[in-house]
Protein backbone atom coordinates (compact mmCIF):
# COMPACT_ATOMS: atom_id res chain seq x y z
CA UNK A 1 0.00 0.00 0.00
CA UNK A 2 1.58 3.62 -0.69
CA UNK A 3 1.86 5.94 1.74
CA UNK A 4 -0.47 8.16 0.42
CA UNK A 5 -3.01 5.33 0.77
CA UNK A 6 -2.55 4.70 4.18
CA UNK A 7 -2.90 8.57 4.99
CA UNK A 8 -6.10 8.20 3.35
CA UNK A 9 -7.42 5.50 5.27
CA UNK A 10 -6.29 6.91 8.32
CA UNK A 11 -8.30 9.98 8.15
CA UNK A 12 -11.71 8.42 7.60
CA UNK A 13 -14.21 8.98 10.23
CA UNK A 14 -14.93 5.99 11.80
CA UNK A 15 -18.47 4.47 11.28
CA UNK A 16 -21.22 4.97 14.09
CA UNK A 17 -21.76 1.27 15.58
CA UNK A 18 -25.64 0.18 14.97
CA UNK A 19 -27.59 -0.69 17.99
CA UNK A 20 -27.68 -4.48 18.01
CA UNK A 21 -29.81 -6.53 20.45
CA UNK A 22 -31.38 -5.42 23.47
CA UNK A 23 -29.69 -1.94 22.92
CA UNK A 24 -31.57 -1.87 19.58
CA UNK A 25 -34.94 -2.53 21.07
CA UNK A 26 -37.65 0.33 22.00
CA UNK A 27 -37.36 1.27 25.89
CA UNK A 28 -40.95 -0.32 26.04
CA UNK A 29 -40.27 -3.36 25.03
CA UNK A 30 -36.93 -3.42 26.87
CA UNK A 31 -38.95 -2.63 30.16
CA UNK A 32 -41.48 -5.62 29.55
CA UNK A 33 -38.45 -8.31 29.12
CA UNK A 34 -36.67 -6.97 32.58
CA UNK A 35 -40.02 -6.93 33.64
CA UNK A 36 -40.65 -10.53 33.15
CA UNK A 37 -37.28 -11.75 34.06
CA UNK A 38 -37.83 -10.31 37.70
CA UNK A 39 -41.34 -11.63 38.09
CA UNK A 40 -39.94 -14.71 37.56
CA UNK A 41 -36.56 -14.50 40.19
CA UNK A 42 -39.95 -13.86 42.41
CA UNK A 43 -41.54 -16.74 41.84
CA UNK A 44 -38.37 -19.11 41.94
CA UNK A 45 -37.32 -17.26 45.17
CA UNK A 46 -34.16 -15.79 44.30
CA UNK A 47 -34.97 -12.06 44.00
CA UNK A 48 -33.77 -9.95 46.31
CA UNK A 49 -36.12 -7.88 48.49
CA UNK A 50 -35.32 -4.95 50.04
CA UNK A 51 -36.04 -4.20 53.69
CA UNK A 52 -36.18 -0.14 54.06
CA UNK A 53 -33.18 -0.12 56.28
CA UNK A 54 -30.89 -2.17 53.36
CA UNK A 55 -32.66 0.72 50.89
CA UNK A 56 -31.61 3.28 52.81
CA UNK A 57 -28.28 2.55 53.75
CA UNK A 58 -27.49 2.13 49.90
CA UNK A 59 -28.95 5.65 49.03
CA UNK A 60 -26.94 7.17 51.84
CA UNK A 61 -23.94 5.01 50.40
CA UNK A 62 -24.47 6.42 46.61
CA UNK A 63 -25.68 9.84 47.47
CA UNK A 64 -22.14 9.95 49.60
CA UNK A 65 -20.19 8.76 46.57
CA UNK A 66 -22.26 11.05 43.88
CA UNK A 67 -21.64 14.25 45.49
CA UNK A 68 -17.85 14.04 45.44
CA UNK A 69 -17.14 13.81 49.23
CA UNK A 70 -19.48 16.46 50.04
CA UNK A 71 -21.04 15.33 53.40
CA UNK A 72 -18.19 13.14 54.96
CA UNK A 73 -16.12 14.02 57.57
CA UNK A 74 -13.09 16.32 56.73
CA UNK A 75 -9.94 14.80 56.47
CA UNK A 76 -7.67 16.10 59.41
CA UNK A 77 -5.30 19.11 59.17
CA UNK A 78 -1.59 19.26 60.06
CA UNK A 79 -1.01 21.15 63.43
CA UNK A 80 0.14 24.62 62.38
CA UNK A 81 3.14 25.98 64.23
Amino acid sequence: MSQEAVGSAMTETPRRKERRGFASMSSDKQREIASKGGRAAHQKGTAHRWSSDEARAAGRKGGLISRGGRGRLPLPSHAEG
